[in-house]
């Protein structure tokens, strides 16, 4: 499967399209085109079809897509299948919030784990997980080799945390710390900035004052 030298933008696109032909799925459409597709999503066939063929294109002329096929895929793609492990770092509002959220579960991620400082927050259970203390964390990992480690804790704790789970096997970061990680090439990051989001959104908002809409 060609998968070289793809745009950044494009992979972004990805889960997008995985989760608007999931909801096709469940709707019992079989077959879509690329225009359809596109009045579904708000981006233009053209680039569906571009964005699409960076992987072999996957449609025929005059068919368009096999809703299931094209599912199947794009989760192949992205490495839905590989089941991989999860951890926690931080039991706080926003490791709450993951811990409980049902992506981990729809989306074949296995949460095994969840830490935190805080005497607390030890001890207490998240979605059927019991919170352990930081101090066991190096023989957990060692014991049970998690992929992903989510990082919900400060951002002056992100840094030394993120570095000492490297050493110990850890391979990719959804970081929610408002640090910018800076890790040896090879391990995997997604940072993910609250506060870039609201702020976007105050763009937009600002963009539709300054029309008139």
């Amino acid at each position: 499967m060609k998968t070289k030298s793809i745009s950044p933008a494009v992979i972004k696109r990805l889960p997008r399209y995985y989760r608007y032909l999931g909801d096709l799925i469940k709707k019992n459409t079989e077959r879509i085109s690329s225009k359809e597709l596109s009045t579904l999503m708000s981006v233009t066939a053209s680039q569906i079809r571009q964005d699409l063929n960076c992987f072999g294109g996957f449609g025929q002329q005059g068919y368009g897509y096999d809703v299931k096929t094209l599912h199947g895929e794009i989760g192949l793609i992205l490495g839905l299948e590989k089941g991989y492990t999860s951890i926690i770092v931080g039991a706080g509002h926003i490791g709450h919030a993951i811990a409980n959220h049902s992506t981990f579960k729809t989306r074949g991620f296995n949460l095994c784990g969840i830490f935190d400082i805080d005497p607390d927050a030890i001890g207490t259970e998240i979605n059927g997980l019991t919170v352990k203390s930081m101090d066991e964390i190096d023989s957990f990992i060692k014991e049970n080799k998690p992929d992903i480690a989510v990082l919900a804790l400060p951002k002056n704790a992100a840094m030394g945390v993120a570095d000492r789970l490297v050493a110990l096997g850890i391979r990719g970061f959804w970081n929610f710390s408002a640090c910018e990680l800076c890790l040896p090439e090879g391990v995997a990051v997604e940072n993910v900035h609250l506060s870039d989001s609201i702020m976007t959104l105050s763009y937009r908002i600002k963009e539709t004052e300054s029309k008139g809409v």
